[in-house]
């Protein structure tokens, strides 16, 4: 591993001059708050050279990072095992700073950081298989997870060509995936002499996902098709397009049918329907898991009945609005599945609908632009698009899913929508889908977090907090609704708490599944008949809980925290409370754990008194 550059190397770069105006003053100061921003700094480095795919992905694999490019992270058992004894070591220089002489933000900055990296020391400790963290994932191959599933995308989207290094970067990369690939087929092994094994059928969507990759001809697959296509655009001399096809060929698909192998093998142990209370120290685990997504010390008993009274209260709001508009027969899953085949609602399942879908979402973002300015003082300058989630990894990628922007403004920050299946998608709750994924949801709070000249770099760019962030985009659809977005459109507020039900009933699932010991069958039941989904998108929800186990609870357990926080502190401010302050104060001071994010909110309602 490279020694870390320094600020002054780091501000050379393109994206570090991006931030150069960000910096705050305290960085020049002396006393506590510079030493702990020269140990923040010195981790932010740290992580990116031990990260090539952070690099590029934030744009930062220029310059002294040039060779990054050519190079895909350590998913090795030894990489995993040097990155744990790297987060114990940062836990305990992290610890020799005082905590007590730092400023009121830079309180706030050790304690995200440290509460981040504890946990995940803890945890790492504590559980040998698979990856914990922000959110747990017992299996290193899923169908929603391993280098076959991330890394094609990855190259795709991410990796730039614009000169010959760039191209033969990326040939190099096509290389190391193959080699990634047999990492991960090496830490599974390991995992499953230790008992972890995943459902039969998650095992199932992992070789139908292998399958439509290896399938493919090798002159035809994105992974030669995507460096063709860019060099092409660039105007690179050389056969570019057949490089990669042999790589694919000696390397990449050998790698993959030993993948497949190896799978096929693990599906012969499988069990359907084992949420993670079958694996060793299983409800331990899960009690682990449901902490780490929430940031908080809920137990999973505590979020199955959060989710059971919520549902009943959400499902009693809506019943009022559909009544309304004259749809009174059946339960509210039936009536908003009657909803969802509308034909005034429902869009055709052909290709043309799905581009109309995309323009459709891309209206709604510039919509909800125009409404900000009542709510925010800040807006973010990095520009969001609407784009459809790859059609090869479509059967097991969730719903939608957020890509935050290059920090050198190279490439914007995009929302990624499954349309796998249009029915998924009825008219009358996209405004929510976009309001959730990009403003003022996901786009603007992590967009607004990167361009903060609040924080260092190191929470800029990456420490996100799954029960911050989501609790936040489900926050923003409340907010979106006070703000008069669904003003004349009752079915678009239909479509707004049919959200809320949503993330609201995945707490009485995923406790169900990991807590309860329920089946797939009953999970996906449940679903339906409580949103009034199709089946196939409940099912295809339900088993992404079988593979990220808590994570599904950080939504609504975050939006919990964040509207009691804020009417707490209109409660307590009455005319004081000013809702633009408050929105600036909290975003722009980065994402945090929700303990956190508590003090934080009380200490500046304790200033405004």
């Amino acid at each position: 591993m490279r020694n870390p550059i320094d600020r002054r190397a780091f501000l050379a770069t393109s994206a570090g001059a991006a931030l150069a105006t960000a910096i705050p003053a305290i960085a020049q100061e002396g006393g506590e708050d510079a030493r702990l921003r020269a140990q923040l700094d010195r981790m932010f480095n740290e992580g990116v050279d031990d990260s090539p795919v952070r690099a590029t992905q934030l744009g930062l694999d220029t310059g002294a990072r040039a060779h990054l490019k050519a190079k895909l992270d350590d998913n090795s058992a030894a990489g995993k095992a040097r990155r744990l004894e790297r987060t114990r070591r940062w836990v305990s220089e992290l610890k020799g700073i005082d905590r007590a002489k730092l400023s009121p933000a830079s309180r706030v900055d050790y304690d995200v950081v440290l509460y981040s990296n504890e946990n995940a020391l803890r945890n790492g400790e504590r559980y040998a298989f698979g990856d914990v963290g922000g959110n747990f994932s017992p299996y290193v191959i899923s169908q929603r997870g391993g280098a076959y599933a991330n890394l094609p995308d990855f190259l795709d989207s991410q990796h730039r060509v614009v000169t010959a290094a760039d191209a033969e970067a990326y040939l190099s990369r096509l290389s190391a995936f193959a080699v990634a690939m047999d990492n991960d087929v090496a830490r599974q092994r390991a995992d499953v002499a230790r008992g972890v094994v995943p459902p039969d059928f998650v095992c199932d969507l992992s070789l139908g996902q292998m399958r439509a990759l290896r399938n493919q001809p090798a002159d035809k697959v994105i992974l030669t098709a995507s460096l063709a296509r860019k060099a092409q655009a660039a105007k690179l001399p050389g056969d570019w397009a057949a490089r990669a096809q042999k790589i694919v060929e000696t390397e990449v698909y050998p790698a993959l049918d030993r993948q497949i192998a190896a799978m096929q093998a693990v599906r012969g142990r499988a069990k359907p329907d084992t949420g993670v209370w079958a694996l060793p120290g299983g409800d331990a685990y899960y009690a682990d898991a449901v902490k780490a997504s929430t940031t908080t010390n809920y137990t999973p008993q505590e979020v199955h009945q959060l989710g059971l009274d919520q549902v009943a209260d959400i499902s009693g709001r809506l019943d009022g609005i559909l009544k309304a508009q004259g749809l009174t027969r059946g339960t509210v899953a039936q009536r908003l599945a009657a909803l969802n085949v509308d034909p005034k609602q429902a869009y055709p399942d052909t290709d043309e609908a799905r581009v109309r879908m995309i323009a459709d979402l891309n209206k709604d973002v510039a919509d909800l632009y125009a409404i900000l300015p009542k709510a925010f003082r800040t807006l973010p300058k990095a520009k969001v698009e609407v784009r459809r989630v790859p059609v090869f990894i479509q059967d097991g990628a969730a719903n939608g899913y957020y890509q935050s922007a290059a920090l050198d403004g190279s490439r914007p920050a995009a929302f990624y929508v499954n349309l796998k299946e249009t029915a998924d998608w009825p008219r009358y709750n996209l405004k929510t889908l976009a309001v959730h994924e990009t403003v003022p949801g996901h786009h603007l709070q992590v967009a607004l977090a990167q361009e903060s000249g609040r924080i260092p770099l190191l929470r800029r760019t990456g420490f996100g907090f799954s029960a911050f962030s989501e609790g936040w985009a489900l926050y923003a659809e409340q907010l979106a609704d006070e703000l008069g977005a669904y003003e004349g459109d009752p079915l678009g507020q239909a479509g707004y708490l049919q959200s809320l039900l949503f993330r609201a009933a995945r707490l009485v699932t995923d406790t169900g599944i990991h807590y309860k010991r329920w089946s797939r069958a009953r999970a996906t039941a449940y679903m339906v008949d409580t949103i009034g989904n199709t089946e196939s998108r409940a099912q295809r929800e339900v088993e992404r809980y079988f593979s990220s186990p808590g994570q599904a609870n950080s939504y609504k357990v975050g939006h919990t925290v964040w509207a009691r926080l804020r009417e707490d502190a209109k409660r307590r401010l009455g005319a004081k409370f000013d809702l633009k302050a408050y929105h600036d104060h909290v975003l722009l001071s980065g994402s945090m754990p929700l303990t956190v994010l508590e003090r934080h909110v009380g200490d500046w309602v304790a200033a405004q008194a």
